[in-house]
């Protein structure tokens, strides 16, 4: 009996110690796990949640830094209905509440939210980052591409823009393209591009409109770095041949009506237009010819300026002028060399015509006007070539002062009086056009003597 016994307590005292040491284990790992929790493990998970509801987005955010296991709690709560409603504010078209500034308030809002899920976030893969981020804002309406049934006066769009432009700054080239492919996924761009870009100009107003938006207000506007908006512009962009580069670019940054804010398509051929028609295209061009990658060369930034000045058709010379004037002077020279070299001389006359119209209108400095025609000079190999170039100068001038004549003459004369207006910018360009070179070419006697 006693040997007997011996051998069975020995062995059930084993088994005793192997069951303990287990279930420390187990408690070590849930202690591990509650003490990351800090003070918070005291509290059950819907208390933790309520007191969420005392922080703002920002403290969070900050929140949301602390551990892994806080974290994980926080994407629990942002899924939830209660976190829904926290969080997805949905006053985009409510600019005038009480104590709320222009709508600012709501796109502060998103940024911290972008903020919050960049962190919460942080772990995962880019492409899990992306579902995750969609699953939670699929919900709002306003943040798709046709999910508004009142775009112009909605701020949905900037914010899921300034959400993704939070979420996604510091991310790598490659992270940015699957940010890209996500999107045109989601809202089905290229389907839509597509449609308005063999389409008729302006057959498809709704539809250029809600691409514009789209492309303004979620891919581009809110970047800081003109490398970033480059980067975006140019995957817009791309896929696309130069004909169509030309219409989308059109339909995003070209002119629109005040009333309706369909893209105006009429507006470069039917008379002469501001700066402000012309400027969001100019600053998209100089934005391309601007960027440091390899993806625009400078041919193809000329290319594209080609084609934009004959959408839907040519547009007027002085439009053309005042586009050239606006997109700089590296754009504007590169544009009238490219004319040069292909000896299309008369072109390129009447084009320095329209440059110093636009100067006298606009206010410019006529000097400026003459030292470009003294760098295109320089482009022609042979005196004979600028000479050429300088008496086709000004031919074009007495050619287009005399179609203004005639036109002031025979033509039904508008309230503004706007073509004999034109006559007189033309005499006091020319005019002022060659003071200023005269001013020159005494200069240049007197350094000589």
């Amino acid at each position: 009996m006693a040997s007997t016994a011996g051998p069975s307590y020995t062995m059930i005292s084993h088994q005793k110690h192997r069951r303990s040491r287990q279930r420390c284990n187990t408690l070590d790992t849930d202690s591990q796990s509650l003490s990351t929790l800090g003070y918070f493990k005291t509290l059950p998970l819907e208390i933790f949640q309520m007191v969420l509801n005392y922080l703002s987005v920002k403290d969070i955010s900050m929140l949301s830094m602390v551990s892994k296991t806080i974290s994980n709690r926080l994407i629990n709560y942002i899924s939830t209905p209660a976190g829904n409603r926290r969080l997805l504010l949905q006053d985009f078209h409510n600019f005038e509440l009480p104590g709320k500034s222009g709508g600012c308030y709501i796109l502060e809002h998103y940024k911290s939210l972008g903020l919050l899920l960049k962190r919460c976030t942080f772990l995962l893969p880019t492409k899990d980052r992306l579902k995750y981020t969609h699953k939670i804002l699929s919900v709002v309406s306003c943040f798709k591409l046709n999910g508004c049934p009142s775009p112009l006066h909605c701020l949905g769009l900037q914010c899921y823009g300034i959400f993704l432009q939070i979420l996604t700054a510091g991310w790598d080239e490659l992270e940015c393209h699957r940010v890209f492919n996500f999107l045109c996924e989601l809202s089905n761009l290229p389907r839509k591009v597509q449609t308005v870009v063999s389409s008729k100009p302006g057959s498809a107003q709704k539809l250029e409109l809600q691409i514009r938006l789209y492309c303004r207000s979620v891919l581009l506007n809110h970047w800081i770095h003109r490398s970033d908006s480059a980067f975006w512009l140019t995957r817009i962009l791309k896929p696309w041949p130069m004909v169509n580069q030309a219409r989308l670019l059109y339909i995003i940054f070209g002119p629109v009506s005040s009333l309706d804010g369909h893209v105006v398509w009429q507006k470069m051929i039917e008379g002469p237009t501001d700066e402000t028609s012309l400027k969001g295209l100019a600053d998209a061009i100089k934005l391309l010819y601007d960027t440091e990658t390899q993806e625009w060369t400078a041919d193809d930034v000329i290319s594209l300026v080609d084609e934009l000045s004959v959408i839907p058709q040519e547009w007027l010379m002085e439009n053309n002028a005042r586009f050239l004037i606006l997109s700089g002077n590296n754009i504007c020279f590169t544009f009238m060399a490219s004319k040069a070299v292909n000896r299309r001389v008369i072109e390129l006359a009447r084009l320095m015509v329209f440059l110093a119209l636009v100067c006298e209108k606009d206010l410019y400095c006529m000097d400026w006007a003459v030292k470009m025609m003294q760098k295109v000079c320089k482009v022609f190999s042979t005196p004979r070539e600028r000479n050429n170039f300088l008496q086709c100068v000004e031919n074009a001038f007495a050619h287009i002062m005399m179609d203004m004549v005639q036109t002031v003459l025979t033509g039904d004369h508008d309230e503004e009086n706007s073509s004999f207006l034109n006559l007189f910018h033309l005499v006091n360009a020319q005019a002022d056009f060659h003071k200023e070179i005269l001013y020159l070419t005494m200069r240049s006697s007197s350094s000589s003597t």
